[in-house]
């Protein structure tokens, strides 16, 4: 049983990976970016920001991420309306600003990102407060409607969520010359 697990888990990791591989270069840097601050695992100021405009996203980002952990622990667990705004408002506010960003163009790329920021137990909110972001007025046209015909149907309406943690949290990786590769 154990050995199973373990290729079960393996299989949706080397899965995860290979999604994550099928984003667009600018999509996955976001995204490593994201995790980054969110998650509080590197100084994205120094990693990430390459001018002060990037610099300037980057503290934006950081001040509306300070909001994740508030999401994580308002999540609802099948309460009534009411438990929807305390968890609902704050997703969409970070929700717009990362969409804003012009960078995650597809319902995919947001679910990847947003799975790892949040945790599993998001994803059955995730098709409503992408839709709603997605249609925000601050975004131009075209990307409000390349965002919204981003999202599949099965995806919108699917009748249930997997509770399965992510496995692969991408993370920066140096770059290495081809002359100092071993032979």
């Amino acid at each position: 049983m154990g050995s199973r697990m373990k290729a079960a888990n393996g299989t949706m990791t080397l899965a995860e990976m290979k999604e994550f591989a099928g984003f667009a270069a600018a999509t996955q840097r976001y995204i490593r970016r994201s995790l980054d601050i969110g998650l509080d695992r590197e100084d994205a100021m120094l990693r990430w920001s390459r001018d002060v405009i990037e610099a300037a996203s980057i503290r934006a980002q950081a001040r509306l991420y300070a909001r994740l952990p508030d999401i994580r622990a308002t999540m609802p667990d099948g309460g009534g309306l009411e438990s929807l705004e305390p968890f609902l408002a704050p997703l969409l506010t970070v929700s717009a600003f990362d969409l804003g960003q012009g960078r995650l163009t597809t319902f995919a790329a947001y679910r990847f990102l947003y799975e790892r920021l949040v945790g599993a137990e998001v994803r059955p909110w995730l098709p409503a407060a992408f839709c709603s972001a997605a249609a925000l007025p601050h975004l131009h046209p075209d990307l409000r409607r390349t965002l919204l015909q981003s999202i599949s149907e099965a995806a919108a309406t699917a009748s249930g969520w997997s509770n399965r943690q992510p496995g692969f949290f991408p993370h920066w990786v140096e770059k290495v010359e081809a002359t100092a590769l071993p032979n």
